[in-house]
């Protein structure tokens, strides 16, 4: 179509080398063909044109004094991309490898995740290329306020609402809010995932894992089968992974291989969870330590060669572009029947396309991990309520969002002429939300 042709030849234009952002617009764009092709007021009124340029974009100077009293700059983002669902929404990761292209393309995948929570929440994403591992508590404490110090500025509890992300966990989360609290001199729902002694939600720390494994529960019904009695592979051992897990193992498979961005490890008996969680949200220690009490066990280098692992479904849940077309042949010939993205665009286009040409049953980010932030918007409505949920009510409120996110995508997709592609019917759900309301508020 000539119409997304040019809109994309436009995005690569002003955005010079911004590779991920080009790679998450595309995928998108191509998805829309069909819906589009149907609405051609869309065209006319300039949408995807408007679409995929944000909102607002902001890059600041980050100083802070480690602890030998060194000055040290960092770079900080946020990329408020679309509000016309809500509040931007989305989280802040901190890693070296972060810069402009990285932030966009995250905020602009947020836009239809959040879309399809079926909550109130525009999209927008943030962070630094601060790396909080080796530091000292007081060294990230020191870093997070400078950071707040600037972005307070732009952010509230009813303009835009980040959370964590990458390398943001509660810790980050804390000293963050404090220095909000301290700058503005008020307590409002301005951040999620924050600690549940100060108006955080329970089920936060696990929904991001607990709803990539329900939206994979809903894949398998599909198949007629389920999670008893599956092998599953999770990379990373991050957040995410660690709770993909726990759900899994919960509904009765058995998850054999988990990894970090060293290597990972293998336990033909299962992975004990408890060991992971103790090396990495106790002791920050790397994976390649649970071999140690684990002689069944075996670590290998090289984090990639984890997708040779044999396993029945594969959870990608590390970071982006992880899982490539080598990967995906390999799980493919082992006989895997379900992939579902826990992390932020982990498969690559040559993966995904494999998947679907073998009908593997194959869940995409923006869908499969929205469990998060559709958790991150249950703890805005507890913050405005001034309430506090039970574990199982918030847990099932998740689980509801999940199964409705897979059967808005499921419906989208044989609706607009791809069934079984949750890839273009979750676009298409996540986009029509947007577009709709983009259509109602003008030019704008």
């Amino acid at each position: 179509m000539e119409y997304i042709h040019t809109v994309m030849e436009t995005v690569k234009k002003r955005n010079a080398g911004e590779t991920e952002f080009y790679q998450a617009v595309e995928e998108v764009l191509e998805s829309l063909k069909p819906a589009i092709a149907k609405h051609p007021e869309f065209q006319q009124a300039g949408l995807l044109e408007r679409i995929v340029e944000p909102e607002r974009q902001i890059i600041f100077r980050v100083p802070w004094l480690d602890d030998q009293g060194k000055v040290q700059v960092q770079r900080g983002f946020r990329i408020q991309f679309n509000s016309a669902l809500g509040p931007y929404k989305g989280g802040i990761r901190f890693h070296p490898s972060v810069y402009v292209g990285i932030i966009k393309f995250l905020g602009f995948e947020q836009i239809f995740k959040n879309s399809l929570t079926g909550l109130m929440m525009g999209g927008g994403k943030g962070g630094s290329d601060f790396d909080p591992k080796g530091k000292s508590d007081n060294e990230v404490m020191r870093f997070c306020q400078s950071f707040m110090t600037e972005l307070a500025k732009h952010i509230g509890a009813d303009t835009d609402v980040p959370a964590g992300d990458i390398g943001v966990g509660g810790r980050e989360i804390g000293y963050m809010f404090g220095q909000y609290k301290r700058l503005r001199n008020e307590f409002t729902g301005v951040l999620t995932g924050k600690g549940l002694t100060y108006g955080g939600s329970l089920v936060r720390t696990e929904a991001t894992g607990y709803g990539c494994v329900y939206f994979t529960q809903e894949m398998l019904k599909d198949r007629g089968t389920s999670f008893e009695g599956k092998t599953v592979v999770v990379s990373g051992s991050g957040n995410v992974a660690i709770y993909a897990h726990e759900k899994a193992t919960q509904l009765g498979a058995k998850v054999v291989a988990m990894s970090d961005s060293n290597g990972y490890i293998h336990d033909p008996q299962g992975i004990n969870l408890d060991t992971v969680k103790q090396l990495k949200e106790v002791e920050r220690k790397r994976i390649k330590e649970y071999v140690h009490t684990h002689k069944n066990a075996k670590y290998t280098d090289g984090c990639a060669g984890i997708w040779n692992v044999k396993c029945d479904v594969a959870l990608p849940c590390a970071t982006q572009n992880e899982l490539d077309e080598e990967g995906a042949k390999i799980l493919i010939q082992n006989g895997c029947i379900a992939v579902a993205e826990g992390a932020n665009m982990p498969s690559t286009p040559g993966a995904i396309k494999l998947f679907l040409n073998n009908k593997i049953s194959f869940g995409p980010g923006k869908a499969a991990n929205a469990g998060g932030v559709a958790t991150s918007g249950l703890e805005m409505a507890q913050n405005s309520q001034r309430e506090s949920w039970t574990f199982e009510e918030t847990d099932n409120k998740l689980l509801r969002i999940m199964g409705n996110i897979y059967a808005a995508s499921k419906n989208a997709a044989e609706e607009y002429g791809f069934p079984n592609n949750l890839v273009v019917g979750a676009n298409i759900a996540g986009f029509l939300k947007v577009a709709n309301a983009m259509m109602a508020h003008g030019v704008v």
